[in-house]
């Protein structure tokens, strides 16, 4: 990557402040939302620092230094130290699983002292993206290539195999979502259709007989062929896929209940209505849905949620945060947060089209595609969508180290962008 110095200019000049806007809001929507969800009434001062709400205001105010501090970098170093920074993250990954402080049946944290922890699972996220942007912008690389391919997909595994270790299987499945990175620099789509195929596949067949699905299987495939009988190539093609996905029905209880441990199976099957909830695996979604609905359109007003100040649902200011919104500001306030993430996104995607450079277009569909992913899941676990996945709401959740890497995530974005007219090539 090479850059025109005639070129540059003060990083404020060309930073788009629109997204730095965005940001700040978000920031500040989940200080005030920590500070209802864990309010003392001994320490009502939100500047509180002995509490989650103070404490989120100094990891604020720190991720806005660490923000501007990047702003302030020489962009052509992100690429240069994307395999350092990789290195760094592989080695606290690993570093964690040896040292690491167990929360919540999860060893992801390094005790930092002063009731500071640090988890190296949400700084891998941005490093993974900045190694993958780097090798993906490399000349002669295209994920079309079965060894490029499979590189690429080393870069995003490593990182994956050593959180599952921890286990994490939330942070885990984040970087499933690099897929759309690969996708948008050139994977055939047939790949996301038959990935989608495949987890259609596996939740009808928790639901329904396996009989049930094959016998659709067999007459969906007799159907197609009648449709294209004089295309036997095509047809010998879609008699392999169907033996395949019938091959595939009948591992799946297997997958299933050798797979998964039982308590993930136990709210994977409360989702799917396939149990009742007797021994009471959904309260924490239940809880968040009473919550959420009892917000009606407008909400009960901020420090006024019942759910949320009798603390009737766990984790609030982290994992569930998404449904202190829900009860104190209503409909309303949480179509804004969700209005706020999509103006968001849709702002990554529209800085990424218009990069010059091979190397920020491709980190900026990785910033998007996490924070993506993050808001999906997140959300779709608070209203019962989906089973419960420790997984936290960008800028928003409690936690340093979740404010942070987002930070760092998004604001080396907004450095790559600010210098997009200086790129010459790369």
């Amino acid at each position: 990557m090479s850059y025109n110095n005639n070129q540059q200019r003060s990083f404020f000049l060309n930073v788009d402040w629109v997204t730095v806007l965005i940001y700040l809001s978000l920031c500040l929507v989940g200080w005030f939302n920590i500070h209802a969800a864990v309010f003392d009434e001994n320490k009502p001062s939100i500047l509180d620092f002995d509490t989650q709400y103070g404490k989120q205001f100094i990891f604020i105010v720190s991720g806005i230094i660490i923000g501007t501090v990047i702003l302030l970098l020489e962009s052509r170093f992100l690429s240069a130290l994307a395999p350092a920074i990789y290195v760094v993250t592989v080695i606290l990954l690993i570093l964690v699983l040896v040292v690491g402080r167990g929360v919540g049946g999860n060893q992801a944290w390094i005790d930092l002292g002063g009731g500071f922890k640090l988890q190296p699972s949400e700084f891998a996220k941005f490093a993974t993206c900045l190694l993958l942007a780097r090798y993906l912008s490399a000349t002669n690389v295209k994920v079309t290539d079965p060894k490029s391919f499979l590189i690429a997909g080393a870069i995003i595994l490593l990182p994956m195999m050593l959180i599952k270790m921890q286990p994490d299987d939330g942070s885990t499945l984040v970087f499933c979502s690099l897929i759309f990175v690969l996708y948008r620099e050139g994977l055939s789509p047939y790949f996301l259709i038959i990935v989608g195929l495949l987890i259609t596949l596996f939740v009808t067949s928790l639901i329904f007989n396996s009989w049930y699905v094959i016998i659709a299987i067999a007459i969906a495939t007799t159907l197609i062929a009648l449709s294209i009988k004089r295309n036997r190539p095509l047809i010998f093609k879609l008699i392999i896929g169907a033996a395949i996905s019938i091959a595939f029905v009948f591992a799946v209880k297997p997958l299933y209940n050798n797979g998964l441990k039982k308590h993930q199976r136990d709210r994977i099957d409360v989702v799917l209505g396939l149990s009742k909830d007797k021994k009471h695996v959904g309260y924490n979604q239940n809880q968040s849905k009473i919550a959420i609905g009892s917000g009606g359109a407008w909400g009960k007003g901020y420090l006024q949620g019942t759910q949320t100040k009798y603390a009737f649902v766990p984790e609030q200011s982290t994992d569930f945060i998404f449904c202190t919104i829900g009860e104190e500001w209503g409909f309303a306030g949480s179509v804004v947060v969700l209005g706020l993430y999509l103006f968001l996104l849709l702002r990554i995607i529209m800085i990424a089209e218009r990069q010059r450079a091979p190397f920020s277009r491709i980190y900026a569909y990785g910033a998007a595609s996490v924070i993506f992913f993050h808001v999906l899941i997140n959300i779709a676990m608070a209203i019962g969508l989906m089973p419960v996945i420790g997984i936290p709401l960008p800028f928003i959740s409690y936690g340093g180290s979740s404010l942070w890497s987002f930070t760092i995530l998004l604001f080396i974005l907004l450095k790559l962008d600010s210098n997009r007219m200086g790129v010459i090539y790369g």
